[in-house]
């Protein structure tokens, strides 16, 4: 392969199908707090975290009133959120505790800590925080070992009590 994607490229953003965009607002913006950049009548919405163009965007144009979205088909499996610090995670771990919001899983991969939920249209969601690149777990070759351990939320919970 000669080919290879610079060092440097990111997932800039995540653009889903959804039912209804009001009650997707609740999840998106009024839940994890992004922040409305445009919205296009009532069939799309374009969210951000700190003034970006949109880091998800949502949109009715093939999807109002849809079902749910199938756990056992092709398609998404998440969409990860990147929190800048641990403590940022807590934070909105936090709030779905104050929001008796339903999560799905909790997990140590080793470079990350992460909490899974399902938004309202049952698209999966991971909230995480990427720990430092020198604490990866990593072979004898140096290669990256992630795994999937319980994540001590209790522990986490220690960053935001006071």
């Amino acid at each position: 392969m000669d080919y290879k994607i610079p060092s440097k490229t990111r997932i800039g953003h995540v653009h889903l199908k959804v039912s209804n965009i009001e009650k997707s607002l609740k999840f998106y913006r009024d839940l994890l707090g992004f922040e409305i950049t445009q919205r296009m009548g009532d069939s799309a919405v374009f969210l951000s975290a700190g003034g970006y163009h949109h880091h998800i965007a949502l949109n009715t144009w093939n999807s109002a009133g849809a079902g749910k979205a199938s756990k056992s088909g092709v398609g998404l499996f998440h969409a990860a959120i990147l929190y800048p610090e641990r403590t940022d995670l807590a934070r909105v771990f936090k709030r779905l505790q104050e929001k008796d919001y339903p999560i799905t899983g909790a997990a140590d991969h080793g470079v990350s800590e992460a909490i899974y939920l399902d938004d309202p249209d049952g698209n999966g969601i991971e909230l995480y925080w990427d720990k430092p690149g020198e604490e990866w777990p990593k072979s004898s070759d140096g290669s990256i070992q992630m795994y999937t351990r319980r994540l001590d939320l209790d522990e986490l919970m220690k960053l935001v009590k006071g």
